[in-house]
């Protein structure tokens, strides 16, 4: 696993960093939705479930476990909008490392305390400055880089999330993943087409902060900026472009990316603790939105499967949600 020049990462990757990863994360189960429509069984993987909250734990892990006498000796740093941020802090806590975390000022607040609560340092940056500031402290203090997509490492780590779907579940008709910096869909659907070549992989993004839209209809990758992306309320979901390594994943394995909007995610985070007794962020719920609201977009036949990425949210924010004024 190399840079952005060199070779994709491979179901092998993936299934070494499963072993890598094994007994540190949890392994997620495969929950049906009971109020599926007829002919279109839905089955979620809550990542929600995970002990920081999200997926990022297994990118975290694995990226740093390769790198563990380095990040030993010098600690490490990131940026992150909250998920990764966490994982970082929960993976440093763990293993016993020092941890730098450079967090955008919308960040939500629960985001950042729970971040603060595991014991790392965080540094308050503007959206704008995020990526820079987090490699000036490296360049400043050795601290090891710990990206929080793209990279090879982190790429695989995801993509056990496939492995695990592709083992739970034959027949598979297609899988719906978020899309914010690509690295969790860009190492599911390696997994899965490795596996499961006839299962479809589409990825799902807010109307609101399209970029990967927009660049896989294009065929060229396109940024957003800042103040576009954040205007969505999926706040995991605000990376201005996705990352240079988990595009190239993109365009070898993802068959679609479709969009969704507000309401339709608002929807899906209530429909979840509803109907599926899962709390989820509204990152988490834009596959399901996208079950709910573009079924003609899909191009599916047969079972699904959502992964609900995170549920890391504010309560006053799921009770907004779940009962506005």
């Amino acid at each position: 696993m190399t840079g952005t020049d060199g070779p994709l990462v491979t179901l092998e990757d993936i299934q070494a960093a499963a072993e890598r990863i094994a007994g540190r994360v949890v392994r997620t189960p495969l929950v049906p939705y009971p109020a599926a429509e007829p002919g279109r069984p839905l089955w979620f993987k809550p990542e929600s479930l995970q002990p920081s909250g999200a997926f990022k734990l297994r990118g975290a892990f694995n990226a740093i476990l390769q790198r563990l006498d380095d990040a030993r000796a010098r600690g490490v740093v990131t940026h992150s909008s909250g998920n990764h941020a966490r994982a970082i802090a929960w993976v440093a806590r763990e293993l016993g490392l020092r941890a730098t975390i450079v967090i955008p000022d919308a960040a939500p607040a629960v985001k950042v305390e729970a971040v603060r609560a595991l014991g790392a340092e965080v540094v308050i940056v503007a959206p704008h400055d995020r990526d820079r500031r987090a490699f000036e402290l490296a360049a400043e203090h050795g601290y090891v880089m710990v990206p929080p997509y793209d990279d090879a490492a982190i790429v695989a780590g995801q993509g056990t999330i496939g492995l695990e779907i592709a083992a739970d579940l034959a027949g598979l008709g297609g899988v719906l993943v978020p899309v914010s910096g690509g690295g969790l869909i860009g190492g599911v659907a390696t997994a899965i087409k490795a596996l499961s070549p006839a299962t479809r992989v589409i990825g799902v993004e807010p109307e609101l902060a399209a970029d990967a839209a927009e660049s896989f209809r294009t065929g060229q990758r396109v940024s957003w900026t800042p103040e576009q992306t954040y205007r969505t309320i999926a706040d995991g979901l605000r990376t201005t472009s996705v990352g240079q390594i988990p595009w190239r994943q993109i365009r070898a394995y993802v068959d679609e990316v479709i969009t969704v909007s507000e309401d339709e995610i608002r929807d899906g985070v209530r429909r979840l603790a509803a109907d599926a007794r899962l709390v989820a962020e509204p990152s988490g719920a834009v596959p399901f939105a996208a079950y709910l609201h573009h079924a003609a977009e899909l191009g599916v036949d047969g079972s699904l499967v959502a992964v609900v990425s995170g549920g890391n949210l504010a309560m006053s924010t799921l009770a907004e949600i779940i009962a506005p004024a």
